[in-house]
């Protein structure tokens, strides 16, 4: 078990009056970690020396904007280990979720620190003799960054790591499920000589989240909030947002489809559906939630899938074992995913391997002949259970496809390259790859969905728009008329 700081001005702090909140081994209910409870109080301190802190890293050059990310990169590596185990105990994750989340973060932020020399503006022509008119893009101010759970490395640096190389100051505030797995991150940056205040990080009871955030948010010096979770709370936080008129990115909840067209590589197909459904229990925002397939090909891709699905091992991934489905983060899931089976079940589905869970070692679970009367057709599982859904032709995939509030990640598979694309071009979302998984994530790539999935994007350079000022600035360089 872990005793948690929080990191507000270069120093590790408690919460005010000493709360504290627990997180639960979501295997054997132990406490994992102890965190401090931050107060609203508490908060405003972290954006105060954010603030501050803003006055001179915004003015800091690139190079060495960049030369401390790569700093921070290398030192968030070198925790692999510490993270590994920090994900097993407050999530159930495995060990390769948590290999892949640090090798992705730390490209993430070596991909940051290329963007420092990348932040540019533009010369506008202008209508007045002698007026040199610039597009100017500057940081924006203080960023709060709101990190989720289920990728907690991937998506506690995508919160920070572009507004840090835009200039900005970031105060990350650490999620609930993982708080000991988010203060490693504050401790690779710290590491890496960031200046005092740049980067602050704050922990609070689930009780007091919105709280907390509204403080935030109200704060004048706050200009950017980022939000990676839930559909429902990504409303909260939107409305939060534009109460205190601050620009918002919000990446939220996912019902991701693949469709398999009737002329697939059905091996190919099984293999991105396996992987896209099961990575991290499906506990992914652009996990495989629909399989849709065409009724040509549905009995042969059903009993491929089934047969390796059912051989996809289940474990404590705090054992040596190697396992690719751990624990998911709690019972809720567990719940939660009984019910959409049960659901299923007494409206027709067919049951192809796994079934009702016990406990939070969940085995892959597969539903064919699922049909849009039956809650697993478009509510989230965000779990190892998931839905077959057959249809007749590409008009019917592609509008099942659309059937649903959601629209972050989606893929399709097909021999006819071109008329898979045309069909990943019709489907509503912010990401669709032809041939390949739902669950794929470059730290170039402008990320983000439609729809319920959120607004605005992260990557590249479509995060420096996001987290930067785009400011008309003129120099009258000749002497102007006036008309009086």
């Amino acid at each position: 078990m872990s005793d948690l700081s929080m990191l507000i001005n270069g120093l590790q702090v408690t919460a005010e009056n000493g709360a504290t909140f627990e997180r639960r081994n979501p295997l054997d209910g132990s406490v994992a970690t102890r965190a401090p409870a931050a107060s609203p109080a508490d908060a405003l301190l972290a954006v105060e020396a954010a603030a501050e802190a803003f006055r001179t890293w915004s003015e800091t050059g690139p190079s060495e904007r960049r030369a401390l990310l790569l700093k921070a990169a290398d030192k968030l590596e070198a925790k692999l280990p510490a993270f590994v185990e920090a994900m097993a105990t407050e999530t159930g994750a495995t060990a390769m979720w948590a290999g892949f989340n640090v090798m992705l973060a730390g490209g993430m932020i070596r991909e940051a620190a290329s963007l420092t020399t990348m932040i540019a503006g533009e010369v506008i022509p202008s209508d007045v003799p002698g007026s040199l008119a610039m597009g100017v893009r500057m940081p924006a101010g203080v960023v709060l960054g709101i990190a989720p759970w289920n990728a907690p490395v991937i998506l506690g640096v995508r919160a920070v790591a572009t507004p840090l190389a835009c200039g900005n100051t970031v105060v990350l505030k650490g999620s609930e499920n993982c708080p000991r797995t988010h203060q490693l991150i504050a401790e690779a940056f710290t590491a890496a000589g960031l200046p005092v205040g740049v980067f602050n990080y704050i922990t609070n009871a689930p009780q007091e989240a919105g709280t907390v955030v509204e403080a935030v948010v109200a704060h004048p010096a706050v200009r950017r909030v980022n939000f990676t979770g839930s559909t429902r709370v990504g409303k909260l936080i939107a409305l939060t947002c534009a109460k205190y008129l601050k620009p918002v990115v919000l990446e939220l909840g996912g019902k991701a489809p693949l469709v398999i067209l009737d002329d697939a590589d059905i091996d190919d197909a099984v293999n991105a559906a396996a992987f896209g459904c099961f990575a991290n229990s499906g506990q992914i925002c652009m996990s495989t939630e629909r399989i849709i397939v065409d009724e040509k090909i549905a009995d042969e891709f059903v009993r491929r899938f089934a047969a390796k699905a059912k051989a996809l091992p289940v474990g404590d991934p705090r054992k040596p074992e190697p396992v690719v489905l751990g624990s998911v983060v709690g019972m809720n899931t567990v719940d939660h995913c009984n019910a959409l089976l049960e659901d299923a079940l007494s409206k027709g589905a067919k049951l192809l391997c796994g079934g009702e869970a016990s406990s939070t070692l969940m085995a892959a679970t597969l539903l064919d002949r699922v049909t849009p009367q039956m809650r697993i057709y478009h509510e989230e599982s965000f779990g190892p259970v998931k839905p077959i859904i057959r249809v007749r032709g590409v008009e019917e995939a592609i509008a099942c496809a659309n059937d649903s509030e959601y629209g972050l990640s989606a893929a399709v598979f097909g021999r006819d390259i071109a008329r898979a694309f045309n069909v990943a071009r019709r489907i509503d979302s912010g990401i669709c790859h032809v041939n390949a998984p739902t669950v794929h994530d470059e730290a170039q790539m402008p990320f983000g969905g439609v729809k319920g999935s959120g607004m605005g994007r992260f990557g590249g350079r479509a995060g420096i728009h996001e987290f930067t000022e785009l400011r008309w600035i003129t120099v009258q360089t000749a002497p102007r008329h006036y008309p009086f």
